[in-house]
């Protein structure tokens, strides 16, 4: 049987951990990212809310994505939890700037705190490698 590779991946472009877990672990062609935060390079939440929080979390995401060889395009399932579901349509419009075409599975949660009083945090697991994309659609 041959051994599978656990890879810790640590990006200087995303934030530091804020407890106990990794900014990512890939294992085989997965990547599993940890909820991300739209947290500046000084740790603190940017100012704008929810959609400024938004835009920053898949900015950081992008990056650690990008350090374990993956992309935003390769994401396969998402993660978005919301301390407020009134910024429901507000994370979903800064989302559909990211996501434009072949969406990734998806799902969105309220949740009563998020930590350091984020407004949202996303998490994601992605794919590394060559894909392609098909799209099943019903016949008529």
């Amino acid at each position: 049987m041959s051994t599978l590779i656990r890879k810790i991946i640590s990006s200087a472009a995303g934030p530091k951990p804020v407890a106990a877990y990794n900014q990512a672990v890939v294992v085989d062609r997965t990547v599993y990212c940890s909820g991300c935060l739209g947290m500046d390079e000084n740790m603190k939440l940017v100012d704008g809310g929810a959609a400024a929080q938004t835009k920053k979390a898949l900015e950081n995401l992008k990056n650690i994505l990008e350090a374990a060889d993956s992309g935003l395009d390769r994401v396969v399932k998402a993660t978005i939890l919301l301390s407020n579901m009134d910024d429901y349509k507000a994370v979903n419009e800064e989302y559909a700037k990211v996501f434009t075409e072949g969406y990734p599975a998806r799902t969105c949660y309220a949740v009563s705190k998020l930590p350091l009083g984020a407004a949202v945090e996303i998490e994601a697991i992605s794919i590394t490698g060559s894909v392609k994309t098909e799209t099943d659609k019903p016949k008529l």
